[in-house]
């Protein structure tokens, strides 16, 4: 039986403990945010107890505790989570390696209202603002003309900065009306699922437009055809990713990759290919094996 310690949120816990559990792995739930941790003889957590993680913790902060109470290999570790985490790197990769990813720029703060305008001045309105280091569509701006641009990026000059990784950068990117948003997910480089993102027509008549599942879109699963699958492998394999959820942006004249998750949620069981947990348990023993 091999012990698994699961660092993501309580839903993907659930759903992954019985599926795993019949599969010989026994998952256990170690969320290292939002919680009070002894670091002394009574840490909740002490390094026999587990075998491998699933997956490195967001925060790199937590992540660092977690790893030194632990002592586990982690079936995406901290170098994968923060290549994804930075999606300025990821499209600038992607981009190279001749990949489809929506026109970009990035800029690093402070930078003078001078080039934010020319920035500005080479999209055709309206744009997005998106933070660099953000999930979840946190900070993430739709906006239409020069003065709201120019706000925006003033107020994440005063606001964005992760100190813990000195990122105060953004990107601006060309803006996708009407597109169709799909989270597919590929595993040691082969694809096992995707889902249509999609909000509400209320939502949409309201003015949303993030296709966020937290923010209340619905994930519906879909068979994507085959070129579309091979164009998500091929992003993991540019990232070197073991488990990825690769989020693509249609339009019916254009397919992007619009961002990665290397801490992806899982959803129902439904929504991926039938043998997904057979190759999700077949990863976490090569994790195990490859770093025990």
């Amino acid at each position: 039986m091999i012990n698994l310690a699961v660092a993501n949120d309580q839903e993907t816990f659930q759903r992954m403990r019985e599926p795993l559990a019949e599969r010989g792995i026994q998952v256990h739930h170690v969320p290292p945010s939002e919680r009070v941790v002894p670091l002394g003889a009574d840490a909740p957590w002490s390094p026999d107890e587990y075998d491998v993680g699933f997956v490195y913790p967001g925060r790199l902060m937590e992540g660092g505790v977690a790893d030194a109470l632990l002592e586990i290999p982690w079936l995406n570790d901290h170098e994968t989570v923060l290549t994804s985490r930075n999606k300025a790197e990821v499209l600038a990769r992607l981009g190279r390696a001749d990949l489809p990813v929506p026109k970009s720029v990035y800029v690093s703060n402070d930078v003078s209202e001078a080039e934010l305008a020319d920035v500005f001045d080479r999209f055709e309105p309206p744009v997005v603002v998106k933070p660099n280091s953000t999930t979840r569509g946190v900070g993430v701006a739709k906006v239409h003309d020069l003065d709201s641009f120019l706000g925006v990026c003033d107020y994440l000059s005063l606001v964005h900065d992760y100190k813990a990784t000195g990122d105060r950068s953004f990107l601006v990117q060309e803006y996708l009306p009407n597109a169709v948003d799909y989270r597919v997910m590929v595993l040691e480089g082969e694809y096992v699922g995707a889902v249509e993102r999609r909000l509400p027509d209320d939502a949409v008549a309201d003015g949303q437009w993030k296709h966020n599942v937290h923010r209340g879109a619905e994930a519906t699963g879909v068979d994507l055809p085959e070129p579309w699958r091979e164009l998500a492998e091929a992003v993991a394999a540019e990232l070197d990713i073991p488990f990825v959820g690769v989020d693509l942006l249609e339009t019916g004249e254009k397919l992007v990759i619009n961002e990665t998750n290397a801490r992806p949620t899982i959803d129902e069981e439904t929504k991926y290919e039938s043998d997904f947990y057979d190759r999700l348990a077949a990863a976490i023993r090569g994790a195990a094996e490859r770093d025990g």
